[in-house]
């Protein structure tokens, strides 16, 4: 579904945030007042001509770390550097390669489209086993009904019933993922633009766009897909506050925990502690679907060269241009019941 088609660096979508935001700070480019400033790390960050630390720019958040801790590093937090250069071999292969050695089943079986994706080569810096740091068994502390909602959807996804467009994810659809940022398959670009006030994040994904005062107004009494961010800075760090999500459970999701509720709060943190290193670390609160809050650290950078990912400037994402998914799934489902 992915068309990664030259095309204007933001399209649409982002020139309407540009607009929004008016003069916006962008790495990589030389700024009249940008000065180094100590970050909370102790490096040199770079700071906007405003005097903010500056976060601007494409960065990718692909790792091959997982998001939940797997099964085989149960209670063990780190990897050795040996273990990690022994897991990234493994699942870091190149995917492109001659898959032509087994014939079409063979090659339907191991996912006829396995090019598109861009899982990247390396684990994170530090080697951990999950990118949750707590609970700190590294796993999701799902209630029992949401538990069961996530196993229920794993299967349901590659068996169906598929019976209307309603029975295919959120994704599927071209509608979104949701929140937090977390990296999947492919396309885990983004570009970060600033103001004094204002901070836009764009996702290559879906082309979700994110708009975030900073000028401490009031939040609105209006339930969205990705909520209703609130911004500030404490010292070195953006915090984002999103609250006031449409509860959107009645939909599929491709993760259960990123389904939108009323009760979810999601706080973001957004700290530039090198030249290409954003540390970003989201914590979510939501009673309806887990027993306890629970945090993520998911380290952003634009090295893609070292995590083995595409990167450069973002294309659009032709979701619905050309997406035969939900046909192709509706058509297959009727052919199998005949």
């Amino acid at each position: 579904m992915t068309n990664r088609i030259a095309a204007v660096v933001s399209g649409v979508a982002t020139v309407i945030a540009f607009v929004a935001l008016g003069s916006v700070s962008v790495v990589g480019q030389t700024h009249e007042g940008h000065s180094p400033a100590k970050g909370a790390s102790g490096t040199d960050a770079i700071r906007t001509s405003w005097g903010d630390p500056d976060l601007g720019g494409i960065w990718t958040t692909q790792t091959l770390t997982p998001l939940e801790r797997p099964a085989e590093f149960a209670g063990k937090a780190f990897l050795t550097p040996e273990e990690a250069a022994a897991y990234e071999a493994i699942r870091g292969v190149n995917r492109n390669q001659d898959r032509r050695d087994g014939g079409a089943a063979a090659d339907v079986a191991r996912a006829y489209n396995d090019f598109w994706w861009d899982r990247g080569t390396k684990m994170v810096e530090n080697g951990r086993t999950s990118l949750i740091i707590d609970p700190q068994d590294g796993r999701i502390p799902y209630n029992l009904e949401t538990r069961k909602r996530a196993e229920d959807q794993s299967v349901y996804r590659v068996s169906g019933p598929f019976n209307s467009s309603w029975d295919v994810d959120t994704g599927e659809r071209c509608i979104t993922d949701g929140l937090p940022i977390v990296p999947g398959a492919y396309n885990n670009n983004f570009q970060i633009l600033q103001t004094p006030d204002s901070v836009a994040i764009l996702h290559e994904m879906f082309r979700d766009r994110r708009i975030i005062p900073l000028d401490g107004r009031p939040t609105l009494n209006i339930r969205q897909w990705l909520g209703d961010p609130r911004g500030h800075w404490e010292g070195e760090t953006l915090v984002v506050e999103t609250i006031n999500f449409d509860d959107k459970t009645a939909f599929r999701w491709a993760a259960s925990w990123r389904m939108p509720t009323k009760a979810m709060r999601i706080v973001e943190r957004f700290t530039r502690v090198s030249i290409d290193t954003i540390d970003y670390e989201f914590t979510i609160q939501d009673p309806s679907k887990f027993t306890g809050e629970w945090t993520a650290s998911v380290p952003m950078t634009t090295d893609y060269l070292g995590r083995g990912v595409t990167g450069g400037q973002l294309y659009e994402y032709a979701c619905h241009e050309g997406n035969y998914a939900i046909v192709n799934v509706l058509t297959g489902a009727r052919t199998a019941e005949q």
